[in-house]
């Protein structure tokens, strides 16, 4: 395939009809020469669209987060993961916003605040009426997509940290956190037990 280029400018054609997940609404088309490119390399119609931002919006489930919001993630705003050594599958499987090196392998699933930059991130597990601390999201997904259930036989793996950020409630300049930048580990637990709990 040739390489496809894609303006950082919004796009001006709009597709209503858009789903992803359970959420429907309006998207920012990125044009035809994106559409044909994808539709020759899927060998399926296609169109590549950006989440619009200006006039729709898609909550992170308010039960783990609420206020926050997401575009076309799967669930959360970020994901982080640590650098791991020997992996049998590449880590850009698993799409994470952040691949941190330099510490300890799975050692995020034990981080429950830290900072990038001057950005505050935290895991999702405060009920923001109450502040009260809970058990999801991480009980169910310790249940779902950790070792003892995913690879019982096999050495201990991980997939990631889920997060949100405390800046991206507020209004103000851009936000930038980039390659490089430090990560100041704020709040954790001792064992995965105990995140999960």
């Amino acid at each position: 395939m040739d390489l496809l280029k894609i303006p950082l400018c919004n796009p001006p054609l709009v597709a209503d009809g858009v789903s992803f997940m359970r959420w429907s609404g309006s998207a920012l088309d990125e044009g035809d020469q994106a559409s044909k490119w994808f539709t020759d390399f899927l060998g399926k119609p296609c169109r590549l669209v950006r989440f619009n931002a200006a006039s729709e919006t898609r909550d992170v489930d308010p039960v783990y987060a609420q206020g926050y919001f997401v575009m076309f993630s799967d669930q959360y705003p970020f994901m982080l993961i640590s650098q791991h050594l020997n992996e049998p599958v590449s880590i850009n499987r698993f799409r994470p916003n952040f691949l941190v090196a330099g510490c300890e392998p799975f050692s995020e699933d034990l981080w429950t605040e830290f900072k990038i930059s001057q950005f505050h991130f935290k895991v999702p597990t405060i009920d923001q009426d109450t502040a009260i601390v809970g058990p999801e999201p991480n009980a169910t997904l310790m249940k779902i997509r950790s070792d003892k259930v995913l690879r019982p036989d096999k050495k201990q793996q991980g997939e990631g940290q889920s997060l949100v950020c405390k800046e991206s409630l507020t209004e103000g300049k851009a936000k930038m956190v980039k390659v490089g930048d430090p990560i100041y580990v704020i709040n954790k637990v001792s064992t995965a037990a105990e995140a999960a709990a």
